[in-house]
């Protein structure tokens, strides 16, 4: 489409010409399962759906399958966010914030969803639970050190919040 959703026009020639994509092989573990799928053209993150329903009380954390195992590139990284509208609407978020899948698990995804609000949340077989984001992930070779580089960033105390820009 030549706009955006709020039914403005898209300036495409700010946008990357060309998106990269690469193969990802997706297993079922259920029948229930749906393949990832991301909502619209310029999305980063690809939904990830609930293959079986759930309720999550107030303050409690449950385990939501998403009935798939997933084959990411060798140098890439699976990270799970939360959905906005989920979060918002709902008070249900990621308990560890965002997820990582690494390029060799083959298990099921499943997604911790926190209920932060008041009231028993339920979780559809088929909802939106979270979003994918393929990343490209450095492996780095750690070397002890006596001395760091500068930079432009000193602590002067030990106070975290204590921070002077040279």
């Amino acid at each position: 489409s030549d706009r955006c959703a709020t039914g403005a026009p898209h300036d495409k020639s700010k946008l990357f010409t060309e998106r990269i994509h690469m193969k990802v092989n997706v297993k079922k573990l259920s029948e229930f399962a749906k393949l990832p799928a991301y909502g619209s053209e310029y999305a980063a993150g690809a939904d990830l759906y609930a293959s079986e329903s759930a309720e999550i009380g107030s303050g409690k954390t449950a385990f939501i399958h998403t009935g798939i195992a997933v084959e990411l590139p060798a140098g890439t990284v699976g990270l799970v966010y939360a959905r906005s509208g989920l979060a918002c609407k709902q008070d249900l978020a990621p308990a560890n914030k965002v997820g990582v899948i690494d390029c060799d698990y083959r298990g099921e995804i499943m997604g911790a969803l926190h209920n932060h609000g008041k009231v028993e949340r339920r979780v559809g077989q088929g909802d939106r639970i979270a979003q994918l984001v393929i990343a490209p992930c450095y492996v780095a070779q750690f070397s002890e050190a006596d001395e760091l580089s500068a930079t432009c960033l000193l602590y002067t105390s030990d106070a975290a919040d204590d921070l002077t820009r040279v």
